[in-house]
């Protein structure tokens, strides 16, 4: 970890930092629901601009492309990290640091964008994408332990917040510490984004998967 903090307050650490963030700032929601002509999508519903809320439009297309590019955003970034920060021998087991940091970056863009008032995503796409940049088998574990859950109380909120909560575990179990760090991270500030949601769950309010509006 003093590795990847040494790294991350260099000059090229703090660019890689940026590029991330820049990476994960782009609005895919918000910018597809505007080309389709369906006008500003934090105008209904929860006023996120995820693919959930996109998914209220009732653009089921739309609502899909923007998870997938909200997804890969993450993963672009990590990969980019990667190649920027082999350049300055920034490489540890389990992937390079430069990855781990534009990952974050992204993250940090996708749910604190500077051009949207820094009110973004709640970060379980871009989440995912992170994961898939730099260990795709945590990926792939969000995704099934997400699945699970939601089969079993049909709640798509809860279900990403076990996913995010379960994956920097495993990451811990089998020793990838920087990346469980970096895992951790994102799942804070996730729950942090989903804490209406947690409010609601509380209170058994919450609607489920499929649930009429």
């Amino acid at each position: 970890m003093d590795a990847v903090l040494s790294q991350l307050f260099s000059l090229p650490g703090l660019m890689v930092l940026a590029l991330g963030y820049v990476l994960g700032s782009i609005p895919f929601g918000l910018i597809l629901t505007r080309a389709a002509g369906l006008g500003d999508v934090r105008n209904i519903g929860s006023g996120n601009i995820g693919a959930t809320n996109v998914l209220r439009t009732g653009h089921k297309g739309l609502a899909a492309l923007t998870l997938v590019l909200d997804a890969l955003k993450g993963t672009a970034a990590v990969l980019i990290g990667q190649k920027l920060g082999a350049a300055y021998g920034a490489d540890i087991v389990g992937g390079p640091i430069g990855g781990l940091i534009a990952g974050g970056g992204a993250f940090l863009g996708h749910i604190f964008p500077v051009w949207l008032g820094f009110k973004g995503g709640k970060g379980v796409a871009t989440y995912i994408g992170v994961l898939l940049g730099m260990f795709w088998p945590a990926a792939l574990f969000f995704c099934v332990s997400w699945l699970l859950v939601a089969f079993v109380t049909r709640y798509s909120s809860l279900s990403a917040l076990v996913a995010s909560v379960a994956t920097p575990a495993l990451l811990l179990f089998q020793g990838d510490k920087p990346e469980a760090a970096l895992a951790g991270l994102m799942a804070g500030l996730l729950i942090y984004k989903h804490r209406s949601n947690i409010e609601r769950l509380i209170r058994g309010e919450e609607p489920k998967i499929g649930a009429k509006a």
